[in-house]
């Protein structure tokens, strides 16, 4: 850049010249994906008509706060303590910087060190944000057998089922990653004026004479109020370190150190960032042109269809690389932090009748349109979504978790935060965390998760229709409570093995379940194991000629398999048949 466009202006002069956005192609503005992808709440109180005035109102209301906790939350916003604790938790999960004092908080230390005001309202600002809707398919003859129109679950919201929904925009014709990045840019470039004077503050100008702006009031910018854009945008491509906007940005690029920068001007500032996001969108643009032009066969530049981690070299927690796993049936899969390359997050994307273990320490995790499936999650630091499922089994150590849209599915977790259930939910079941590996205990460290606090069974349901989306759940439906999760009967409870593929070497301390089972599931396994030490003895003693115990055996085999898919546990079966059992 020029000394001219780098050189930090004065509010109180004339503008210096508009700076140039940045010209480097392979250091483009980006969307954080995360507060879109993890930090919507379908909270009817926070979809403001006209978001920037009440917001105005709110952050004047609080001025005197520097940092904002649940009970001043919910005075303000006339919400529940229970909304406003989950505003913070959510929050919290989707910050850009691990150093905020709410990020590092303990689930008892929330309120005493709250959120910070102007991250606060920027989050409640994208509140208003709306989901890209999928593409039309160009053959829905093609997928109108997938699922019935109609179903025993069915309430008047649902015509489709969630995987019907799902399946029928599959993946060449739901947004690609490249289309939901666009739609976020486009978002924040509409708003991103009134985003600027939610963080700006007013000065008045004193004009060089009478008449000449005497008096006019204008809004500049701190330094440390252009970071909190931070929480929304970022420079940096897949792979490569994050930036942080102070540092690409000219205007308080020669600030001395030892001295506070000075201010700049909001429509200075406003310039900058549309210019940058105007060259985003045009790269944007050219990659799907480039790509729709392109041979028909040709594979999703963003995602490989069936594995594929988009950050090919070890990055840094801030990095933008995420790991796709995509299309996994009728099989057996295994994924561990060296198969990874670095990725902080894993999307897990219309895997049917498979097992998938996921064995690492990630940041976020998303599963979306499977069936038929058990989905092992290693640690997960900031949030899991699980959306459009049905028949999943998810087993998984986590943060948070957020359930949206599912079917017939058993969770089984080890989770700090209260389960968020949203949207259209039907026999929903809940069960504590009921598993290990090896290196388990050493990934929550990693990621800062405390075995210590369970609220496995603690659901926090809202509504069933969500704002965001204007796809499964049309405008103008009325909104009631989502259905929620039923506990698994402590009968039913069993432990889920994890095999031990590396042996004696396997490199981890964990040798059972960190989470305290509770007392009834407790009991309930000792109750299994005893009957079953007592079965294998009755057979080990069982006066039985060598045919017979053969026999035995393959009958007990054939009950077993039965028992699985009479269970919907099917996709055990096809783990089974690769190792002993089925």
């Amino acid at each position: 850049m020029t000394s001219e466009t780098t050189s930090t202006p004065d509010p109180n002069t004339n503008p210096a010249p508009t700076p140039t956005p940045n010209p480097n192609p392979s250091s483009l503005i980006h969307p954080r994906r995360e507060p879109f992808e993890h930090g919507l709440l379908p909270i009817p109180k926070l979809f403001f008509p006209d978001p920037t005035p009440t917001l105005i109102q709110l952050k004047q209301q609080l001025s005197t706060h520097n940092r904002v906790n649940s009970s001043l939350l919910a005075d303000s916003l006339q919400i529940s303590t229970d909304h406003a604790r989950l505003i913070l938790d959510t929050l919290a999960s989707v910050l850009h910087s691990d150093s905020d004092p709410l990020v590092k908080a303990r689930p008892d230390e929330v309120d005493s060190a709250g959120a910070d005001l102007r991250d606060l309202i920027l989050f409640l600002y994208i509140q208003s944000y709306k989901k890209l809707l999928p593409r039309t398919h160009k053959d829905a003859a093609s997928v109108a057998d997938v699922w019935p129109s109609t179903s025993a679950f069915d309430g008047y919201l649902s015509a489709l089922s969630p995987l019907q929904l799902v399946r029928s925009n599959n993946r060449r014709f739901m947004p690609s990653q490249a289309d939901e990045e666009a739609h976020q840019l486009s978002y924040l470039q509409k708003h991103m004026a009134n985003i600027l004077s939610l963080l700006a503050e007013p000065v008045v100008g004193e004009g060089e004479g009478e008449g000449e702006g005497e008096g006019e009031e204008s809004l500049v910018l701190s330094m440390e109020g252009f970071e909190h854009l931070g929480f929304l945008l970022q420079f940096g491509d897949k792979g490569s370190e994050v930036v942080t906007l102070s540092q690409a940005a000219p205007f308080f690029a020669n600030s001395d150190p030892d001295m506070p920068a000075v201010p700049a001007p909001a429509t200075q500032v406003h310039d900058w960032i549309s210019q940058n996001i105007a060259s985003a969108l045009e790269h944007i643009t050219e990659r799907i042109s480039a790509k729709e032009n392109g041979p028909a066969n040709s594979s999703d530049s963003d995602v490989a269809m069936t594995d594929a981690c988009t950050s090919s070299i070890k990055t840094p927690p801030s990095a933008r690389g995420s790991c796709f796993i995509e299309g996994i049936s009728k099989s057996s899969f295994v994924k561990q932090p060296s198969d990874l390359k670095g990725s902080s997050s894993v999307k897990v994307l219309n895997c049917h009748d498979s097992i998938l273990y996921i064995l690492a320490p990630l940041r976020y995790a998303t599963i979306y349109g499977c069936s038929d499936a058990t989905i092992v999650l290693g640690a997960v630091g900031k949030a899991v979504r699980i959306e459009h499922c049905e028949r999943v089994h998810v087993i998984t150590a986590a943060k948070r978790v957020c359930i949206a849209n599912c079917r017939e599915c058993v969770f089984f977790l080890g989770v700090n935060q209260r389960p968020l259930i949203v949207g259209d939910n039907h026999k929903l079941q809940v069960a504590p965390y009921n598993t290990f590996y090896s290196e388990l205990e050493e990934h929550m460290a990693d990621v800062g998760i405390d075995a210590t606090i369970n609220r496995w069974d603690e659901t926090l349901a809202l509504g069933v229709v969500d704002p965001h989306d204007s796809l499964s759940h049309p405008a103008g439906v009325s909104d009631f409570q989502a259905e929620t999760a039923a506990r698994v009967d402590p009968d039913q409870f069993t432990n889920f093995l994890i095999p031990n593929w590396f042996g004696a070497e396997s490199p981890g301390s964990t040798k059972d379940n960190p989470f305290q089972l509770p007392e009834a599931y407790m009991a309930s396994q000792q109750r299994n194991q005893k009957n079953l030490g007592e079965t294998k003895k009755l057979l080990r003693e069982a006066p039985l000629e060598e045919n017979q115990k053969r026999e035995l055996s393959s009958a007990l085999h054939l009950l077993f398999k039965d028992w699985l898919y009479g269970n919907n546990y099917l996709n055990s079966c096809y783990f089974l048949n690769n190792i002993v059992i089925c």
